[in-house]
């Protein structure tokens, strides 16, 4: 056995996600808003120009994937570390390696950070001259968002690309390429996976290809082979690979109950809206669809007649996330008896739907010039800020118009008289705005 033998049993011995890891632009799955021909990502990577930047997005959508696509075509030194593990020492050795590459080669440095979210103030801060300067160019991969988890002052340097969950059809295709691949994927087996099972690994994986990269690998290797020696991969050994039955009704149903639950959450009937979203779960649909639809009703259905329900509801999918099925179920269903039960306002997406048509249609950019920003411009405009009538000074509130004059006394949001909004409609009344 020679060195390379023993290099293919360590390739071999790597994931399936890790084998099918794209290495070229053409081989990169999904993230077209990004990456299609003529994009600006596409260009800057084409022509070597990437500056820092943050690629943000749920996990197994490609964002280390693509720093390292980046990396294959770069003629510049790449630096990998992971925030987990990374302090300010290794910080501070790859900038000084950077540095020196720069001075003597001419040649620039990208620094890949994973998890860039876990940089505290002190290790960002060690971070920060170096991107300033030029010294590196920052690739940071993250699956929170940046603009509420990391130091501004990164962020600031840095243009966020954000990545999208895959597609189903993205999914599926590379599932179908990785079973054909002799050299990465699993062409070497004689694996057969009935058109079911793929489409439910791909639907199942919520656009995450890693989940479903791993899903299938588990399905073919502990599938045993058949008297012809062909490994038939069937919907249920889809299932227990991914651990998510296929759902137990048709297409139709399924948009059925989806519909009903919807309809019984704003027909504020708990039972019926309890019963269809339990339904819709035992068959086999992600609860988290359902907390999003509970979401979107809160706000919608409810409103401003009790703005705890959107709460109530938000809580209930954070809760979800971090307790997980079944006990996640209780927290849920609590938020379905909350927001059915709640007083009922449509004034919201009212306000909403006349705001957007008055801004598609009737659009007015003409800020009244005491509303403007006065952090430049004239000595004129600065003058005009003066008639600004700062609210806090009238003990909270003051007459003065906001909007521009052709949309003057347009009016979007008026109160119901339910729930809370009630106090709304007096507090209104009281300063003489419509009702």
């Amino acid at each position: 056995m020679d060195l390379f033998d023993f290099n293919d049993n360590e390739e071999k011995a790597k994931p399936l996600a890790e084998r099918m890891r794209a290495t070229s632009m053409e081989e990169f799955v999904g993230q077209r808003h990004l990456v299609a021909e003529g994009s600006l990502l596409r260009r800057a990577i084409a022509l070597d120009r990437l500056g820092s930047c943050i690629f943000w997005g749920p996990p197994g959508t490609g964002k280390t994937t693509l720093a390292n696509v980046i990396a294959a075509r770069t003629n510049a030194s790449f630096i990998k570390l992971n925030a987990v593990n990374a302090g300010v020492a290794d910080v501070k050795k790859a900038v000084d390696k950077a540095r020196d590459d720069l001075k003597m080669y001419g040649r620039r440095t990208y620094l890949m950070l994973d998890e860039c979210h876990r940089f505290n103030k002190t290790q960002s801060d060690s971070l920060l001259p170096a991107i300033e300067q030029g010294t590196i160019v920052f690739i940071g991969s993250t699956t929170e968002n940046p603009y509420a988890s990391m130091t501004p002052a990164i962020v600031s340097r840095c243009r966020v690309f954000e990545f999208k969950p895959l597609s189903v059809a993205d999914i599926r295709g590379a599932l179908v390429r990785a079973l054909s691949d002799k050299r990465k994927g699993l062409g070497s087996y004689a694996a057969e996976v009935e058109d079911t099972a793929l489409d439910h690994i791909a639907e199942m994986a919520g656009g995450d290809l890693r989940t479903a990269y791993n899903a299938l690998e588990l399905a073919v290797l502990t599938t045993p082979a058949q008297q012809d020696g062909v490994i038939r991969v069937s919907l249920s050994d889809a299932e227990q690979s991914i651990q998510r039955k296929a759902l137990s009704y048709n297409e139709d149903l399924y948009y059925d109950l989806l519909s009903a639950f919807c309809k019984s959450l704003r027909g504020s009937d708990a039972d019926a809206a309890l019963y269809y979203a339990m339904r819709l779960i035992e068959g086999g649909c992600d609860p988290m669809l359902v907390l999003r639809r509970l979401m979107a009703h809160s706000a919608e259905d409810v409103g401003m007649a009790d703005p705890n329900a959107l709460v109530v509801a938000t809580a209930a999918l954070t809760a979800f996330q971090n307790m997980g099925y079944p006990e996640g179920l209780i927290p849920l269903s609590e938020a379905i008896i909350y927001v059915c039960e709640a007083e009922k306002s449509y004034s919201v997406k009212n306000a909403m739907l006349a705001a957007q048509r008055d801004a598609r249609v009737n659009r007015d950019d003409n800020v009244p010039s005491y509303l403007r920003d006065t952090s430049y411009g004239s000595r004129e405009m600065k003058l005009e800020s003066t008639k600004y009538l700062f609210p806090h000074d009238y003990g909270g509130w003051v007459e003065q118009q906001y909007l521009p004059d052709s949309l003057k006394g347009h009016v979007y949001y008026r109160p119901s008289a339910y729930g809370y909004e009630q106090q709304v409609a007096k507090t209104r009344a009281r300063k003489g705005k419509p009702q």
